[in-house]
């Protein structure tokens, strides 16, 4: 990098600064805070839905799967998170966007504690809290890691520097920040991409390889093949389940976006909005990584510093600083709507239950509260962030790829499936043994199994057990042991109607406690 290079990287980030103090003029409570106050348009809800999946660890996990394995990273990734969007716009969408419209919620669990009661809606909020802060460390670790091949500076300090920055902008302007930065950070990757596509269709040229006939290469052999190597059918399988559930709201930040949209018409356009960019933006991203055997030698084993190498090689500089630019911003978006998410799932969910006080919050205690926490969550994914390449996280894309997938299934199963009319049977019971099961699976699958096995579990079955055992776990315990009470058909009904002169009331919990969580309504 020179200096062309870094003014580019200041002024992004000086941008994105000014987006969230613009943007706090916009959060006047709790409710704009997290869902922006339904308000967002559904054409910015999608775009932003859409970059919210991303991070940097395309450019350095995934890149080192297209090294390696070539056209698989594409159909095993971004194809079954598109497919599982377009399902989920007509399947999950909607009813999220009821979850706030009808039973004035700000956070994506906090319908739980009607839907189940207040233990389940605590232990897939604990639990969704703390798979984020891993999820998030690891994002933080990947854009680190890109950051240090070009400046030479050290992975903490450039977990530092990221994290600092995100910091500031999603916690003054909350949920219209992170969808305003992540519209300019879509139009800045569009840019990034196309030059990194077009310098690498030119080096080819130069090399005298076709576009077409790169594939021919011996240093491509193989690469062509949809399913390859650890990751089959199986694990393509599993993973679509995942990402039905997860980039449906499973993971929460994506929650926020369906519910941020004024109607659940609105939602199930920007969801399509998103699932169409899915299906088409990645290819041209992943196409340099494919063709990068041809063009680089990896100095890492597992290739994920391939596609930064590429970048340094064939870039000059500015555009360079603008592939980047490229790099934190699908990092600092997932993050930044990382964080607000968490925050409103402890500000929302958590904190009404562990202090009295908190359950007496107005509109100002509530809205600091939420910034406190954001910045507090972000502390901590930064310093988990710090441990990623240690032997208890392995590297990157282990961390994204077995932890967050596997644990995906026993966290996301009760909160979406409890949406649905079909699962009305399943009540607290089915949804505490679905999680815990789910969980005790992954830790068993991944670690004594796993070392008694000679050559380990497979990775498609270290991530499908789980959620298999989840799932099914679920589905039969709601059907031994039915707890569909009146209330709680209430609020499945509330969230499937689509009239909304014909949504049913849903009545209060009972229980001290739950009363006073449940019935302080979020203003729209």
């Amino acid at each position: 990098m020179n200096s062309l290079d870094w003014a580019v990287l200041i002024a992004y980030f000086g941008v994105m600064i000014a987006i969230g103090v613009w943007s706090h003029k916009r959060v006047d409570n709790v409710s704009d805070f997290f869902t922006a106050g339904g308000k967002m348009p559904w054409w910015l809800s999608g775009i932003s839905h859409h970059m919210s999946g991303y991070s940097a660890v395309m450019f350095t996990g995934y890149a080192g799967i297209a090294y390696t394995y070539g056209v698989t990273s594409f159909i095993t990734w971004s194809f079954p998170i598109a497919l599982g969007i377009a399902i989920g716009s007509k399947l999950f969408a909607p009813r999220i966007n009821r979850l706030r419209s009808r039973l004035h919620v700000a956070s994506p669990l906090e319908y739980l504690k009607n839907r189940y009661d207040l233990k389940t809606q605590q232990a897939l909020a604990w639990s969704g809290m703390l798979l984020k802060i891993v999820d998030v460390g690891a994002k933080w670790a990947a854009i680190a890691t890109l950051l240090s091949v070009f400046t030479g500076i050290s992975l903490n300090q450039g977990i530092l520097i990221t994290g600092a920055i995100t910091a500031v902008y999603c916690t003054i302007g909350g949920l219209w920040a992170d969808a305003l930065t992540e519209l300019g950070q879509f139009i800045i990757q569009l840019l990034a991409g196309v030059a990194m596509f077009v310098a690498v269709v030119l080096k080819l040229n130069d090399k005298g390889i076709g576009f077409l006939g790169a594939w021919d290469e011996p240093a491509l052999h193989g690469h062509g093949k949809p399913l390859v190597g650890p990751y089959g059918t199986v694990f393509l399988l599993a993973f679509l389940f995942i990402k039905l559930f997860e980039y449906n709201g499973g993971m929460l930040n994506q929650a926020q976006r369906y519910m941020a949209t004024g109607s659940p018409r609105e939602a199930e356009r920007s969801a399509r909005l998103s699932a169409a960019l899915w299906l088409i933006w990645p290819v041209v991203l992943f196409f340099p990584m494919w063709m990068s055997p041809l063009l680089v030698t990896a100095k890492k084993p597992d290739g994920s510093d391939s596609y930064a190498l590429m970048t340094e090689q064939l870039l000059p500089h500015g555009l360079l600083g603008l592939v980047i630019v490229g790099f934190f911003s699908h990092t600092m978006a997932m993050c930044s709507s990382d964080a607000n998410a968490i925050a409103a799932v402890f500000t929302r969910d958590v904190a009404p239950v562990v202090s009295k006080a908190a359950r007496a919050w107005n509109e100002r205690a509530g809205l600091i509260a939420a910034r406190v926490t954001t910045v507090l969550f972000l502390g901590l994914s930064m310093a988990v962030a710090t441990q990623v390449n240690s032997p208890t996280f392995n590297d990157i894309i282990t961390v994204v790829i077995k932890w967050v997938a596997g644990l995906m299934g026993p966290i996301a199963i009760p909160m979406m499936l409890g949406l649905l009319r079909p699962f009305r049977r399943s009540g607290p019971t089915a949804a505490l043994t679905s999680w815990s099961m789910g969980l005790l699976a992954f830790w068993l699958v991944n670690y004594p199994i796993n070392w008694n096995v000679d050559g380990g579990v497979p990775l498609q079955y270290q991530v499908s057990i789980p959620l298999a055992v989840s799932l099914i776990l679920y589905i039969l315990v709601g059907f031994l042991k039915p707890e569909d009470t009146p209330e709680r058909l209430a609020v499945i009904e509330t969230i499937n109607t689509d009239d909304d002169s014909a949504a049913v009331a849903v009545p209060a919990p009972a229980g001290p406690v739950e009363d006073t969580v449940a019935t302080s309504p979020t203003k729209d």
